[in-house]
């Protein structure tokens, strides 16, 4: 993507320009961001990371209306990668939440890649259950109950997957599950798309305060502004990110399968969301509890950061 970029800027401008990148988790990257890290741009996995240094002055309040699809030009979803002939034959977020069934996925609390997977969880526990709240809490702490282990970030948890062979099924981005498949080899690991999923909007904003300092800003928001052109939308669906622009996604269509997305508003949206889930003794936290307790009474172990959790470890 940036190579492209940066030729094209220098075709219409006459400037050279050089494209650091920094990468982590996204919510780690936007804690870097607010400890000083001088990004002029930045482009995560979830709409409360930006609203984070939106809320601090770094980023415009306005920042979801300046580009199509509220600032996100891609999205992508929560699927299953399993290992090779699916030997637990892991179709859908019910097995899960089967005892025998080993599922991986970094800590909700910590990384925006866990969060979707529970938030998807639950989407699909309360679809199911007609909203049920109760039934829907019960059904994600059986879940979070089949985590061996909780790493604080995606990358983390991929390495658990597949370095370390631990875990039957790692939930995990669509894209992250395809590039690891590619990576890998086809005859390691089969992808799994369950009937219902969470759509992830990948969001991106100028980091405005820094951006402004440097005199940045016209290259930055054009490095944005390009993410959305048809250009940069094929080298996007290469890398198995979901595409806005019409043409491009159908003619990727093929290489993604079909699920229902259902999306945060179906939650409530994101403030909703920040509020009865992901706060200190919201439902993950209870989720977390009830889980462990379900850990301690089969004997289980793992090791466990669960923010409102006081016990550090299961």
């Amino acid at each position: 993507m940036n190579p492209v970029f940066a030729a094209q800027w220098q075709n219409k401008t006459k400037q050279a320009i050089e494209i650091n990148q920094s990468h982590a988790g996204s919510t780690a990257q936007a804690r870097a961001v607010l400890e000083g890290l001088q990004a002029d741009v930045v482009t995560f996995n979830q709409v409360p990371d930006i609203l984070v240094l939106a809320d601090k002055g770094l980023v415009a309040a306005d920042w979801q209306k300046r580009f199509a699809n509220n600032s996100a030009p891609y999205y992508s979803l929560p699927v299953f990668l399993v290992r090779k002939g699916n030997p637990k034959n892991v179709k859908d977020w019910d097995d899960l939440a089967r005892t025998d069934v080993q599922a991986v996925f970094p800590n909700p609390k910590t990384s925006g890649n866990g969060r979707y997977t529970y938030l998807a969880a639950y989407a699909y526990a309360r679809d199911k259950f007609g909203g049920d709240k109760a039934r829907s809490l019960d059904f994600v702490k059986k879940v979070l109950a089949n985590v061996p282990v909780f790493d604080t970030g995606g990358r983390a948890s991929t390495a658990t997957f597949i370095q370390r062979g631990i875990g039957d099924v790692l939930i995990t981005f669509e894209a992250e599950a395809y590039a690891a498949r590619r990576e890998l080899g086809d005859d390691k690991f089969d992808i799994v798309t369950p009937s219902v999923s969470l759509r992830a909007d990948f969001p991106v904003a100028v980091v405005d305060k820094v951006a402004k300092q440097r005199g940045s800003t016209p290259v930055a928001t054009a490095y944005l502004a390009f993410l959305y052109t048809a250009e940069a939308q094929v080298i996007l669906a290469r890398n198995f990110y979901r595409p806005l622009d019409a043409g491009v996604a159908q003619k990727y269509a093929a290489q993604f399968s079909s699920a229902r997305l259902l999306t945060a508003d179906d939650l409530g949206g994101w403030d909703v969301i920040a509020k009865d889930h992901l706060a200190a003794g919201g439902t993950l936290d209870q989720a977390f509890v009830e889980a462990a307790v379900t850990k301690s009474s089969t004997g289980a172990a793992a090791i466990c950061g669960c923010g409102g959790v006081k016990s550090s470890q299961w």
